[in-house]
């Protein structure tokens, strides 16, 4: 990434699927976080925040410099319509900085009861065009998500077809819809879960078979690996390469898609994105989204087709979350004592990786790991009670909320 100014810098737009995801995308660098109240948010899956806590949430972004935006962007029946005015009015209490909607509906209502909270037009709207974006302008919206089937060189062309105070938002980074910008029935019909109101189940990512309706008792898998064929199976996208040119379109916000990850997830990428938004080379940092569980990548619709995967649906992960560093204190002959939550299991003499902000990626060697009880250390040889305290000794000072993890021996998994 060569654009560093201020001026033409994209946003780093983060997901926050509850509370450790916010802290986390936070302490990572984002410049604003999306998340979800209890509706209208379209990930039922995800953790979300109640109206309650919206303050709280708006509050801690605000203090570090970020944005908060609240998906609205649920395709609402009249009925789903009668709970909007309180939501809205809550999001302009706290203080939010803008509603990401998709239904006319849903932006009539927050406009009436929170006028001071901008308008942004999900990717669920399907915009492709100028004359779509220019008709959500002079509705009243200031920001426009483009539809995930656009490519770079038809963004370029929308952004000077535009008013300059209308904002570019685009997906770079997370799982890829095999509809339409999320447009998808198939989840609703097998299940009746519904993908239009944050219930999807990923049936693309499912295994099917073909059968001949004359002969039904015979099913034909169309050979492309011993698992079977995942027909509907897209890849994960990935852009931390190509930030230059989206920059170079004219894009004012750069979206990582997963309110339904984990902080780990979060952290992973947003670190990622962030190095190479100020500046660093991306080749220094392609490697840390190996890391986090993914499908094979692709660079989307953005330079031509997307891609499916049809041999498989493993995912690939090359380390695993272990620990989160709660402080660090001096000790002797140079050494820190650090204290830490366990999130997986480690061992004394292990080789753990640690992700900071705004540092390379570091190794420390585990030495003298004990558990901690009512302050007291006991030492153990392995760290292994979730979320329960331990110590280790490392030869340089780690900061709180930083992440310690460790290589995997197996690096896939089944979906």
């Amino acid at each position: 990434m060569s654009v560093q100014s201020e001026t033409n810098k994209p946003e780093l737009l983060a997901p926050a699927g509850g509370w450790e995801q916010l802290e986390y995308a936070l302490h990572f660098g984002a410049d604003a976080v999306y998340l979800a109240c209890d509706r209208f948010g379209l990930r039922a899956r995800a953790s979300n925040f109640s109206l309650e806590d919206l303050p709280r949430a708006v509050e801690l972004a605000h203090s570090a410099g970020a944005r908060v935006y609240v998906t609205c962007n649920a395709y609402a029946h009249d009925e789903d319509l009668a709970a909007l005015p309180e939501y809205a009015q809550a999001m302009e209490a706290a203080g939010v900085d803008a509603a990401i909607v998709s239904d006319l509906g849903v932006m009539s209502v927050v406009q009436q009861h929170a006028p001071s909270v901008a308008i942004h037009v999900s990717t669920q709207a399907s915009v492709s065009n100028a004359e779509a974006a220019l008709m959500w302008y002079r509705l009243g919206a200031r920001r426009v998500v483009c539809a995930r089937e656009m490519s770079v060189a038809e963004i370029a062309a929308m952004r000077k077809a535009i008013p300059s105070d209308m904002e570019i938002e685009v997906f770079v980074h997370g799982a890829m819809c095999m509809a339409i910008s999320g447009r998808c029935l198939i989840s609703d019909y097998l299940t009746g879960r519904h993908a239009n109101k944050g219930q999807c189940v990923q049936p693309c990512r499912w295994e099917y078979e073909l059968k001949e309706l004359s002969r039904p008792d015979q099913r034909f898998g169309i050979e492309e690996s011993d698992d079977g064929t995942y027909l509907l199976n897209s890849k994960d996208l990935n852009m931390l390469a190509h930030l230059d040119d989206l920059a170079a379109a004219g894009v004012s916000s750069v979206k990582i898609e997963g309110r339904v990850k984990k902080a780990f997830y979060v952290a992973t990428v947003v670190n990622a994105y962030r190095h190479v938004l100020d500046g660093e080379p991306a080749s220094l940092w392609e490697h840390e989204l190996e890391i986090i569980s993914h499908r094979p990548y692709s660079t989307g619709f953005y330079y031509g087709d997307a891609e499916q995967t049809t041999d498989n649906d493993i995912y690939v992960q090359l380390c695993d979350w272990v620990g989160e560093v709660v402080s660090s204190a001096a000790a002797e002959q140079g050494q820190w004592r650090v204290k830490a939550k366990c999130r997986n299991r480690f061992y004394e003499g292990d080789e753990l990786e640690v992700l900071s902000p705004h540092k390379p990626i570091r190794t420390i060697k585990v030495q003298g790991l004990a558990e901690l009880y009512d302050g007291v250390e006991v030492p153990f040889e392995v760290a292994c009670k979730a979320m329960a305290p331990y110590a280790f000794t490392s030869s340089f000072e780690l900061e709180p909320q930083d992440i310690l993890r460790v290589r995997r021996k197996d690096p896939t998994k089944k979906n």
